[in-house]
């Protein structure tokens, strides 16, 4: 009887200790939770809107809190050269080897939401026509990108605004960009822009 409530107590620990990493337990009353990205090339606040993207942004918060973004990498730094503008930094989903990270499930694109793929924001990503494919890989909007907000389509669900550290993504924007036969895939940084960690930053008491 002593074994099996030991047994019992253990499960229940570790049960308590999995729903501690999933995101809707991180600072659950903080509908604008704000988190530093630190990079090889410098750091990023971003304030994330759980009041118009809750699904998006939990989802981030996991990944968050198990620590699976560091060592990742912004595997993607594309500007439109046709039109002379900045594009998108895209990255969270790949190590420095090119190898592809664990996924969670797929999230639902709420980027019916209302916020708009504007300079500077951050959004979900997912694979091509496959609107409900997001998992792991986000994006930051380095121009007013007016074509991925949604309209008879799906567009990119943004759930967040960087608040600091525009200067380090005008850094990464400015590394040289290569085609990786791995990925198979232009605008990949010829030095790896690695995500060394990302952290919760604690509310400011009003």
């Amino acid at each position: 009887m002593k074994r099996f409530f030991i047994l019992c107590l253990a499960l229940c620990l570790s049960a308590a200790s999995l729903a501690a990493q999933e995101g809707r337990f991180v600072q659950k009353d903080n509908m604008f939770p704000r988190v530093e990205i630190v990079t090889s090339l410098g750091s990023i606040i971003v304030e994330l809107d759980r009041s118009r993207a809750p699904i998006t942004v939990n989802n981030f918060l996991t990944y968050i809190s198990d620590k699976s973004y560091q060592g990742s990498i912004f595997h993607r730094v594309e500007r439109d050269e046709e039109n002379e503008r900045d594009f998108v930094i895209q990255g969270g989903g790949y190590d420095k080897d090119m190898e592809g990270l664990h996924q969670n499930d797929p999230i639902f694109n709420e980027s019916g939401n209302g916020l708009k793929n504007d300079m500077y924001s951050i959004a979900m990503a997912y694979q091509d026509r496959q609107p409900h494919s997001g998992t792991r890989q986000f994006f930051f909007n380095m121009d007013n990108n007016d074509h991925l907000n949604p309209g008879r389509d799906w567009g990119f669900a943004v759930f967040g605004t960087v608040m600091e550290g525009y200067e380090t993504l005008d850094k990464i924007m400015a590394v040289k960009t290569v085609y990786n036969e791995k990925i198979g895939y232009d605008f990949v940084p010829e030095t790896p822009v690695v995500i060394l960690n990302i952290k919760m930053i604690e509310p400011t008491p009003l």
